[in-house]
């Protein structure tokens, strides 16, 4: 069963979505979406991390208790994710696939392929930690897929795949909590809010990536109070058990920074509609209102 908090982040992608696929320019915004294609962290891993040498998995109980026979697919989570039910919102099948699984065929990746990784972060970094994928290599994966594609469905289709897909990408709270907050060598480098600024330039630098690869419907969603996780919770030694309200700030801090750039990219890459997802709100709702949400 879809938990209250996945169907209200559900919603608010999909509204996101909606307002992205309404655009008045018709690059953008035009036809049917053919596929969902995704980058990010745990939030939206498929099961990539089954296929490399981690222990960063969730290929087992109680993950995937309410997925479909309950299976532990790989996904950190109890049932579908947020990208499953826009796939499905869509008309496309009701969960989209690792990339690395082999039992994939091309023509289910051609309607959807997510190239996540659980753990990883913006800061390649982050991925070092637990040995996961970093976005620079999901994005080496991205151009494999599109060859993968060309030679399967030729090159005019492959192309149409590419320019109408929708783009998700989930991304960032592993570069706090994770990285920054846990090990020295970023806070020698930066104060937090340099840091920030630092992950919201390579925010940009993904978004530019997957536009100049064919991307042109793009949706980046917004940090969650990560203060309120439960690893911040029994770190946070000034209040244990509480939201870590300094780690909160820092993610309202990132999120605004975040759509400010979306903001100038969407004006600036041409022909492309860039949006960001806000979820802060509603997972902050639910930490102070659980009883309002099953």
């Amino acid at each position: 069963m879809l938990s209250s908090r996945r169907v209200s982040h559900c919603r608010l992608l999909l509204i996101s979505v909606h307002a992205l696929l309404s655009s008045g320019t018709p690059a953008a915004g035009a036809g049917k979406v053919p596929a969902i294609i995704v980058f990010g962290d745990s939030t939206v891993d498929a099961g990539n991390n089954n296929y490399i040498p981690t222990v960063a998995k969730g290929d087992f109980p109680p993950y995937g208790c309410d997925f479909d026979g309950g299976v532990a697919t790989g996904r950190f989570s109890n049932g579908r994710l947020v990208t499953d039910f826009v796939s499905e919102a869509f008309g496309l099948p009701s969960a989209v696939p690792a990339y690395l699984d082999p039992s994939c065929t091309v023509d289910q990746l051609a309607m959807g392929v997510s190239f996540a990784s659980g753990g990883t972060g913006l800061d390649d970094l982050t991925a070092e930690i637990a040995s996961v994928i970093p976005m620079s290599q999901q994005l080496e994966y991205f151009k494999e897929y599109k060859e993968k594609l060309k030679v399967a469905k030729g090159e005019s289709m492959a192309n149409e795949i590419i320019a109408e897909a929708l783009y998700v990408i989930s991304i960032g709270t592993n570069d706090f909590i994770v990285n920054y907050f846990v090990l020295p060598l970023r806070r020698a480098q930066y104060t937090p809010p340099e840091y920030v600024a630092y992950l919201v330039g390579l925010a940009g630098d993904a978004v530019r990536a997957i536009y100049d690869l064919g991307a042109r419907k793009i949706e980046f969603t917004g940090l969650a109070p990560f203060g309120c996780v439960p690893s911040a919770r029994t770190l946070n030694h000034d209040q244990p058990g509480e939201c870590n309200e300094e780690y909160n700030e820092l993610a309202m801090r990132f999120n605004s920074e975040l759509q400010a750039a979306l903001r100038e990219l969407d004006s600036e890459l041409a022909g492309a509609q860039v949006v960001y997802a806000e979820t802060y709100g509603i997972v902050s709702a639910i930490v102070a209102n659980p009883a309002d949400y099953g």
